[in-house]
Parts: C-alpha cells; sequence; structure tokens
C-alpha cells in the first residue's frame, strides 16, 4: 500500500503553475524595489517557458545593467535570434558604461534619433573630447525642455574652451547658476577659466550651503551629502591655491584625503592638486600618494577602472605627467621611461608625452655633457650645465656635480650650493678643520710598501664581514685609569742589552776599548747579531700590530731599524 501524501504537499501539488501575466507582476515588483538578482532569475524563468517573449528578455537586460553586470547583459543581446529593435539603444549603453566609446557610437548610427539616443550620443562625445559635436548635440534638445540640460550644456562649454559664452547661454535659457549646486558649480568651474578667481569661491560657497539644503530634505545621511558635494570641497581648495592660499589649500586636500568620504574622481584631483601645489619637496610621500590612485593589479602605474572611466582626458594626463616629473626628481629613471613610453599612445592628440619624453632625455643628456666638458678641461661650461640642471629639475645628482665642479674654481658659490645638500648622518661629530690639519702617513715605495697595504685591504675587508664586539677595557688589579702615573717605558719588553739606556760592564780593558770615529759607539757582537738575524724585532712588529687601523701603514726602512738598535 502506498504511503499518504502530506497534506502541504498534496496541496502544492494540486496548484496550477503562475500565469506569465503573474509571473511579470512578481517581476515588475523585483525592479521596482531594485530586487535585481531576483529579476534576473525570474526573466529566465519566464524565458524557460516562452523563449521568444521580448519583454522578459528587455528585463532581464535591464535587471543586468542596473546591477553592473554589463557583461552578461551584452551577451544576453547577442544571444537573442531575433532582438527587439532597442536592443542596439541597450547594447551602446552598455559599451559607453565599459568606456568602449567608439563601439558605442557606432552601435547608435542605427538607431532613431529620439531624445533618449541624442543625449546618450552627446554624453558619448563628451567622453571622447569632442565638445564641439557635443554642444551641437546639447543644442538639438534644448527645444524638448529635458530637465537638468544646462548643466550639460554648461560643463560642455567648459571642456570644450568656451567658457565665456556661459553667462549668455545661462540667460537665453533664463536661469541662473544658484538654481542648483550642480550648476553652480560647472558655472563656478568657467569663471576660475576667466581668472575670477574671488568671484569663483562666492559662487562655490553659495553652491555648497544650496547642496547641503537639498540633501538634507532629501534625507541622504551626512556621509552622502559629503560625498555628493566633494567636487565643490575640491574645487573650493583648488580656488584658494590660485588665491596664493597655499597653505589653507595643503590642508583642505589633506583634508578631504585623509576623512576618504569623497568619491574616487574628486580624491584622485585632491591627490593631483596636492602633489602638483608640493612639487618636488617631500617626493617620497607624493608618489606614495599618487600609488593609492593606481590599478592594485597593474605591475606598472596605471589608474584604476573606476577613474579611467569617469575622470576626463585632461585630467588624467595631468596625474601622468606629474608622475613622471615625481620620478624625475627621485632620480628613478627606469620606471619615469617606461611611463612615458606608454603616453603618446593613450593621449594622441596632445603634446605633453613628447614634452616628457624630452624631458627625461635632457636628464640624461646635460649630464653626460657636463662630464665630457669636465674631461677635457672645461669647468666653467661644466658648472654652467649643472647649474642649469638643478634649477630646473632640481636632482642630487646634478647639484652634487655643480658643487663639487663649482669649489675648483668659485668656493663661495659652491658653499652656497652645498647648504641644499642634506646632511649625511653621522657626520655631525666630525670636526672637518681637524682632518685638514692632519699631515697624514707618508708612503714608501717598494715591496714592503705593496705588502702591508695588501694586509691592509684585507684587514679591511675581514672588518666589513665581521664586526667585532667593542669589549671594556681590562687592566691590572689595583690600577687606576684615572690616575695612571708616569707613562711606562716604551723599551720594556726589549732585552736589556738591546735598550738604548744599557751600558755594558767594562771587565776588561779590550771589551771597553772604543773604535771608530769619534761620538760613535760600536759593540761587535750586537751588531753580528742584528746583521745574522733578518727578521724584524719584537718592538717593530708589536708598532705595527698597532697601527694596522691606519689607512695607509708603511714598515720601517732598514734605515730607520739601524737607528733604533743604536
Amino acid at each position: 500500500m502506498a504511503p499518504k501524501a502530506k497534506p502541504a504537499a498534496a496541496a502544492a501539488a494540486s496548484q496550477p503553475p503562475p500565469t506569465l501575466e503573474d509571473l511579470f507582476t512578481t517581476l515588475n515588483r523585483h525592479i521596482n524595489s531594485s530586487s535585481f538578482d531576483n529579476a534576473v532569475k525570474l526573466a529566465d524563468q519566464i524565458l524557460a517557458v516562452a523563449p521568444a517573449d521580448e519583454d522578459a528578455l528587455r528585463c532581464k537586460v535591464v535587471a543586468l545593467i542596473r546591477d553592473d553586470r554589463l557583461d552578461l547583459a551584452l551577451s544576453a543581446i547577442r544571444s537573442s535570434r531575433t532582438p527587439p529593435p532597442d536592443f542596439d539603444f541597450l547594447k551602446a549603453y552598455c559599451l559607453y558604461r565599459q568606456n568602449k566609446l567608439n563601439e558605442a557610437l557606432e552601435s547608435l548610427k542605427t538607431q532613431e534619433r529620439t531624445t533618449e539616443t541624442m543625449l546618450l550620443e552627446a554624453q558619448i562625445l563628451y567622453r571622447l573630447g569632442k565638445m564641439d559635436a557635443c554642444l551641437d548635440t546639447y543644442q538639438k534638445l534644448q527645444k524638448s525642455k529635458i530637465d537638468n540640460l544646462e548643466i550639460n550644456c554648461v560643463a560642455s562649454l567648459v571642456m570644450g574652451g568656451r567658457s565665456s559664452e556661459v553667462q549668455g547661454l545661462l540667460d537665453s535659457l533664463r536661469v541662473k547658476a544658484t538654481s542648483s549646486f550642480e550648476l553652480a558649480y560647472n558655472t563656478a568651474c568657467s569663471l576660475i577659466e576667466r581668472k575670477k578667481y574671488t568671484d569663483a569661491e562666492q559662487l562655490l560657497l553659495s553652491g555648497r550651503r544650496i547642496g547641503q539644503e537639498v540633501l538634507m530634505e532629501d534625507n541622504l545621511p551626512d556621509d552622502e551629502i559629503e560625498s555628493e558635494l566633494a567636487p565643490l570641497a575640491v574645487q573650493l581648495a583648488y580656488v584658494q591655491q590660485l588665491l596664493g592660499r597655499k597653505q589653507d589649500a595643503i590642508e583642505a586636500y589633506i583634508d578631504i584625503i585623509k576623512r576618504d568620504m569623497a568619491d574616487e574622481s574628486s580624491i584622485a584631483v585632491a591627490v593631483n592638486n596636492l602633489v602638483s601645489l608640493r612639487g618636488p619637496k617631500d617626493v617620497s610621500d607624493s608618489l606614495r600618494k599618487l600609488d593609492r590612485l593606481k590599478d592594485k593589479e597593474a605591475q606598472n602605474f596605471q589608474l584604476a577602472s573606476e577613474l579611467d572611466l569617469k575622470l576626463p582626458a585632461k585630467e588624467k594626463e595631468a596625474i601622468y605627467a606629474n608622475r613622471v616629473l615625481l620620478l624625475l626628481h627621485a632620480n628613478k629613471m627606469d620606471q619615469a621611461r617606461e611611463l612615458v613610453s606608454r603616453l603618446p599612445d593613450m593621449f594622441p592628440e596632445s603634446v605633453i608625452p613628447v614634452l616628457l619624453q624630452a624631458a627625461v632625455l635632457l636628464n640624461i643628456i646635460m649630464q653626460e655633457a657636463a662630464s665630457f666638458m669636465i674631461r677635457h678641461g672645461k669647468e666653467d661650461d661644466a658648472a654652467k650645465l649643472y647649474e642649469e640642471l638643478v634649477k630646473s629639475q632640481g636632482g642630487i645628482e646634478a647639484l652634487v656635480g655643480l658643487v663639487t665642479t663649482v669649489a675648483r674654481t668659485d668656493v663661495d658659490k659652491a658653499e652656497l650650493y652645498e647648504k641644499q645638500l642634506k646632511a649625511l648622518p653621522g657626520l655631525k661629530g666630525i670636526d672637518v678643520d681637524s682632518l685638514e690639519r692632519t699631515s697624514g702617513v707618508k708612503q714608501v715605495d717598494g715591496p714592503a710598501h705593496v705588502g702591508i697595504t695588501e694586509s691592509h685591504e684585507e684587514g679591511k675587508n675581514k672588518t666589513k664581514a665581521k664586526k667585532k664586539r667593542k669589549r671594556k677595557p681590562r687592566y691590572p688589579k689595583g690600577f687606576d685609569p684615572a690616575n695612571p702615573g708616569p707613562p711606562p717605558d716604551p723599551e720594556r719588553w726589549l732585552p736589556r742589552r738591546e735598550r738604548s739606556t744599557y751600558r755594558p760592564k767594562r771587565k776588561d780593558k779590550k771589551a771597553a776599548q772604543v773604535r771608530g770615529s769619534q761620538g760613535a759607539v760600536v759593540r761587535e757582537k750586537q751588531d753580528a747579531g742584528s746583521s745574522n738575524n733578518s727578521n724584524p724585532k719584537p718592538n717593530q712588529a708589536a708598532a705595527s700590530k698597532g697601527s694596522s687601523g691606519a689607512s695607509q701603514q708603511t714598515k720601517p726602512s732598514a734605515k730607520s731599524r739601524k737607528k733604533s738598535r743604536n
């Protein structure tokens, strides 16, 4: 006998499957509640029942786009056997979001010129930097009464170098610059281009106040309000920089970067402006700040994909250019050459990459020319080249070359530039004047000198390889280092008969007989012993051992040894 089915399972089995109308109602509810993942799953469920349903496929594509899964949206569009006519527009939008701008523009050519297609076309042209064509499209859309169209029109005029036309456009549209904080920001940018910095500052302050009021009415949290108004904060700091209030600008940039509550593009602009304001000062910290904008997966410096999509070409070029200049100041020539080699392909219509390539080569060519002049005795010409390099580049190598070259002809000028060099650690306790007064150690030619030099170099290498532990000197029992008393006899290690104070006992007249010229003292036994003994005396070995730290230690000559015995 078969087991009885459970009541709940039996009731579910008895219910009919949901109709397409019910599925679409649930799908619409998922999309309105921004539950895009569930919307995609439900659209796939509808397509399993009705594979040719265009509405279900369109809902799936839109849900994937809203969920930022652009690759899957493009795959869904291309997999359709009979795509609807508006799918080319959705395809163009996906390509635009992926920054494939030329492909997106091609996809729009097959579409009818409606308000939606013309708006997307204008945004694509804006990204491509084709401002004249972009403005022409926006002018055609002015009759369509699109909300906030003036914001994009003003931005296009500023980016196209036509800031002087902004006020005329606002007058023709009968719109005030303070009607929205976005329009206030774009209009302030036009005033900056026209060098009306004070007016721009006042407009930015008004725009920030308007933005705070509007966004607070929309019940946005504080962090989102700050993120929305971050572009105005960065632009205010830039105006302070232009007005000469550099310290205020630096503090504002640092505050924006540290708080990290702005959008990626605003932080990138703040970092770039801070780096340009500092210049060659604190190059290492500036490079670290630019590394924050780098794509984490890329081996070489490359902007993150989010910044590459959002930033205009002009701002991206400024970031890369500042990176190259910082690498030149840091004397990282290999990284500078690698980065500058990629810039012409990234910005083909700009002259900046070519100028940066020339700068990289000039940091090399001028130094080589200066070295060539020094080798051929033209110190004055070499000094001029080094001085020009220091003023333009500020590199350490150029500064060192200038100091060493000018020191031969103009000591005062060399000392003036020498003050710009950073002091090396550990040199504060060295008295340079006493070192200059030191006579040094005499050098003696011959095989003995060579042997001592080789042994000195060998001992020097051993010292580098293994550092000896410093130990406290051991004194004899009862010895007081503070009161050492008279110095010990330096000849105390010699046999008594070899000391200078030794006087032999004259047991007979023959032993005491003096021979030779007046004042000469000859001891036959002692001379015979010294002539037969080829090894150095113990006192000489001890003296050589005790002074092995000298840089050019030499052995006493044969003449000096003979004197030490008499």
